[in-house]
């Protein structure tokens, strides 16, 4: 009996776990972009590069205490007349502290989920309808990077933020360690996409991340990321790109594309 009801549970789990689920909420916005790029992930100026400045706030269940910074949505609001089919896809790069919208759109994304000639029509209304699923980041193959953050002190504080952040996970884990040392050291996220430690290693450097991907996570391994002379303010490639799905439990899954 013990058997069967062990079988049953992961049938009912694997049925219900999807790669995309559809969430229905309002969305307003923010008149200026630059609101929601110097917000809660620290991704500052950096973030107005980000899908042309299609930038989002998330409630705290999106947010996850900053692991779903650069965590990518595609929305379209409900009113057919006045919006399109295929909405727009947003980055998430602030908390959104009001529960009353599950987002808040820079202006540019909140006009691009209308109808074409209707953008000024969409912004009157201030707040919509909407529903919205999770979708792969895509950064047209581009590799992870790391970027060493101004409040680095070299050799015994570092603070790096992660960039362009494939695939549809989150980065739950991280640790350092000198290239070709089995010593690794954890690191902490600081705040947003942000982490940090004061024990680091000498010479060039590699990381590793715990990423969520299916119903459970993985390591990814990017081997060589820093030199022995990194410096601040510079960005680095990873040599590593991610391209996981982190699934998450609805019923049914959504499998249509919306375009």
């Amino acid at each position: 009996m013990a058997i069967f009801l062990c079988f049953l549970f992961f049938l009912i789990s694997s049925a219900t776990a999807c790669d995309r689920c559809v969430h229905h909420t309002k969305v307003a916005y923010f008149s200026k972009a630059s609101a929601l790029s110097s917000g809660a992930c620290g991704y500052g100026s950096l973030a107005l590069g980000f899908y042309g400045g299609h930038l989002a706030a998330g409630v705290a269940s999106l947010f996850k205490d900053g692991a779903g910074c650069g965590a990518c949505f595609q929305i379209r609001c409900k009113n057919t007349t006045l919006c399109s089919r295929a909405g727009t896809t947003v980055i998430l790069t602030d908390l959104n502290r009001n529960n009353q919208t599950d987002f808040v759109l820079s202006s540019r994304a909140f006009t691009a989920m209308a109808n074409k000639g209707m953008g000024q029509q969409i912004l009157k209304l201030g707040l919509v309808d909407v529903e919205y699923k999770r979708v792969l980041c895509n950064y047209n193959k581009q590799n992870l990077a790391i970027r060493v953050e101004e409040m680095s002190q070299k050799p015994h504080y570092l603070a790096i933020k992660v960039l362009y952040q494939g695939g549809q996970t989150e980065i739950v884990g991280m640790d350092v360690a000198q290239v070709d040392s089995s010593r690794w050291t954890y690191m902490t996220r600081n705040y947003g996409a942000i982490w940090d430690t004061s024990n680091v290693p000498s010479g060039p450097l590699q990381l590793r991340f715990v990423v969520t991907g299916g119903y459970d996570g993985k390591w990814v391994w990017a081997k060589k990321v820093l030199p022995a002379d990194w410096k601040v303010g510079e960005t680095y490639d990873a040599g590593v790109q991610i391209s996981d799905i982190a699934q998450e439990p609805c019923y049914p899954c959504d499998n249509e594309n919306w375009n």
